[in-house]
């Protein structure tokens, strides 16, 4: 590692480099910080490799289109910018056209664009290519399109290159890839990552992985890392002692808010609880998540940038590199995990004002939620264990969907543990899924066990954050390893900002009244999973609609922010089995008599509950006299089997629940009835298919399943 060159070497060159950072801002009184400079004459004049860890709005996407333009204009191949969020390339393609530089990007959502892009690519008409981490192991762009761009690229860039890093707090497996991309790159090929959140840790580690280039380690890897304080921001916490307090208090002050912002959630269900309440206090809000609609969500993108809506609701699918400069505010309803998380997201404020507020709003129940992530951590060895024997005992590739037939993980953890064994050179993707390399693969529970107590530490020091007397810039700043000398001057604690803490009575009700409404849409299953014969089951293709259920009702979600304390603390495994809590009975009720019914139902079947089956007939038998229907059949499981088998995989749980139960008819029967079926909760919604089917195939005419949590 060095520290920053002081000296300009090549001052015609820096004339240069000045007159394309004026073209890329649109300034003519723009010029380059020293720092800008010495990454760019690394990269262009020495060729090196180089990290940038400077805080947001600094102008770490400057250096490398600048850099990009002086090496493209000396006969150099394109660039290729490593970047992981589609709204980051969006907006960085938008930044490069202003710099006459012209980018391109390969995603999912521009698939009918590959092969034009692949053709300018070829004729030198490109200047930039975007890329995701994941598109590095697309087995055609690894294949066909990365070998003729490793030879012939002129700078890799890899932007919020803390995911590097397995300490990063985002981390995602196949930024590790990038090493080995590194390693095949040409002789004299600069690099250069950059991010604005990283430790000394962080950057020990990120640097060490830039230097392997080949056989040979480079000892020259220029880190150019800045304060990271922000003079912008105005940093201030808001402790209040529930969700309804807290959504008062963003529904009364949110108007004295400058300009337009952002408004963090933890959960996809937060989002749209609080942008449903934002929207009826009279603000233009709009909810944004992962689970948004890519036109939606770039609609909802353009709103803000455009000051066409107050705020975006949103969870961490809006956050590294989205760029707009005037961002009056950063608020959190509901604590990250980490202060590393919690500043990359503030950092989105006040990049080009002198004044940005960002205000934190922690729950009691944000450690819930953090639990929560916590257990999608890397799997357990013997999941992986299998996994790998499954690939080594078949001939030829297998599908995910196929895997997930032998192994009892999600979607979605599944990718991630294969992403990370194709890193580490145990499998590998190919065209049709995944193979065995033959490797030997050692489980490194050391270094997850240092992965978990990192986070650990991290959930930590954001409780000693939100509870600090001192100055919050400050310690964001020690949590960063930035240099702590002084306080800021502007965070509540320093008396820079004062908000008022009280809210008015009548919103708090309001407030309350919005989240204690129960009622949540139980969606049905329509398809059954792919690969069932693998496991023995006969199910395939669409389910019969002679034998679905009718979309059901629960009183919410666990993550809510209204009910979902209470049902979290009803499920939590050291809660003795009981009855219905007494609001609970009046939430099922009310979501019951709000419930239009297409067909009245004429009888209640219950599943029988192998771990809390005094809850589930204690609300059986409660909704059996309040509606004044018939308990007409139950569903009783094999003792044998065990509770919540195949919970995190829909195939493992359609094999687990399949032939589990036995219809024990009472009371006339279901034959010609419409029935209200009855389960505490759902969680992958199989068990209430699977009994659909059952009783539909016993002649029931409906089946309206009726819980009272979903996952």
């Amino acid at each position: 590692m060095t520290t920053t060159p002081t000296a300009t070497r090549n001052p015609e060159v820096r004339a240069r480099a000045e007159e394309s950072l004026r073209n890329l801002v649109g300034s003519p009184q723009a010029r380059l910080h020293d720092d800008q400079w010495a990454a760019i004459e690394a990269l262009v004049v020495d060729r090196r490799r180089a990290l940038v860890v400077q805080r947001t709005g600094w102008g770490k996407s400057a250096v490398y289109f600048v850099a990009t333009a002086l090496l493209r204009a000396a006969g150099s191949g394109p660039t290729i910018i490593i970047s992981p969020l589609l709204a980051l390339m969006r907006n960085q393609i938008a930044a490069a056209e202003r710099a006459g530089i012209r980018a391109v990007t390969v995603n999912s959502s521009n698939l009918d664009e590959w092969a034009e892009v692949y053709r300018s690519i070829d004729a030198g008409e490109v200047d930039v290519l975007l890329v995701s981490p994941e598109r590095l192991n697309n087995p055609d762009f690894r294949e066909k399109a990365l070998p003729r761009l490793t030879a012939a690229t002129g700078l890799v860039v890899i932007d919020e290159a803390h995911c590097v890093s397995d300490w990063g707090h985002d981390f995602r497996p196949d930024y590790r890839r990038i090493r080995t991309l590194l390693a095949e790159l040409p002789a004299g090929v600069p690099v250069l990552a950059t991010t604005a959140t990283a430790n000394e840790r962080v950057t020990a580690d990120v640097a060490e992985q830039l230097s392997v280039t080949g056989t040979s380690t480079l000892d020259d890897v220029l880190v150019l890392r800045g304060t990271l304080d922000r003079d912008s921001l105005h940093l201030a916490v808001v402790e209040l002692p529930s969700p309804a307090q807290r959504l008062a208090w963003l529904a009364e002050n949110l108007k004295s808010l400058p300009g337009s912002g952002i408004i963090y959630c933890l959960t996809v269900a937060a989002t749209e609880q609080v942008a449903e309440h934002l929207r009826a206090a009279g603000y233009e809000v709009a909810a944004y998540s992962g689970q948004t609609e890519e036109a939606q969500r770039r609609t909802a993108e353009t709103d803000l940038l455009g000051n066409r809506v107050k705020a975006l609701v949103a969870t961490s699918a809006l956050g590294m590199g989205f760029d707009k400069p005037d961002l009056g505010f950063v608020i959190h309803l509901g604590a990250p995990p980490s202060p590393i998380a919690y500043y990359q997201q503030v950092g989105r404020a006040g990049r080009g004002l002198s004044q940005a507020t960002v205000v934190l709003l922690p729950g009691r129940e944000d450690r819930d939620i953090w639990n929560y992530f916590a257990g999608l951590a890397f799997p357990a060895e013997h999941q992986v264990r299998v996994t790998l024997d499954a690939l080594a005992g078949r001939d030829g590739a297998m599908s995910t969907q196929l895997l997930e037939t032998q192994v009892d993980l999600s979607r979605s953890r599944l990718e991630m543990m294969l992403k990370v064994l194709d890193v580490d050179g145990a499998v590998q993707r190919v065209r049709g899924g995944w193979v065995s390399t033959g490797q030997p693969w050692q489980y490194d529970e050391d270094r997850y066990e240092r992965v978990r107590a990192t986070r650990r530490a991290e959930e930590q020091s954001m409780l000693d954050y939100v509870s600090t007397r001192g100055c919050r810039m400050q310690f964001l700043r020690r949590t960063l390893d930035d240099d702590t000398a002084g306080t800021c001057g502007r965070c509540d604690r320093c008396g820079g900002v004062q908000l008022d803490v009280q809210v008015q009575g009548s919103d708090v009700e309001t407030a309350g009244e919005v989240l204690s409404r129960p009622g949540v849409t139980v969606d049905a299953r329509r398809q059954w999973p792919n690969g069932m014969a693998e496991l023995g089951v006969p199910l395939k293709g669409r389910i019969a609609p002679a034998e679905q259920a009718e979309p059901g009702r629960a009183v919410a979600g666990v993550t809510d922010l209204g009910w979902g304390a209470q049902l979290r603390e009803l499920f939590d495994p050291a809660t003795p089995d009981d009855e219905v809590p007494v609001p609970l009975r009046h939430a099922i009720v009310a979501v019951l008599d709000s419930w239009e019914l297409p067909q009245a139902p004429e009888c209640i079947v219950v599943i029988e509950s192998l771990s809390r089956p005094k809850l589930v007939r204690h609300l059986a038998e409660g909704l059996s006299k309040y509606l004044r229907l018939p308990v007409a059949a139950s569903l009783v499981p094999d003792p044998a089997s065990t509770p919540g088998e195949g919970a995190a995989n829909s195939a493992q749980r359609v094999k687990a629940v399949a032939d589990r139960y036995q219809l024990n008819l009472e009371n006339d029967g279901i034959d010609g009835r419409s029935v209200l079926l009855i389960d505490d909760r759902t969680v992958t919604g199989w068990t209430l298919t699977v009994a659909a089917r059952q009783l539909r195939q016993a002649g029931a005419t409906a089946v309206f399943p009726v819980v009272l949590a979903t996952n």
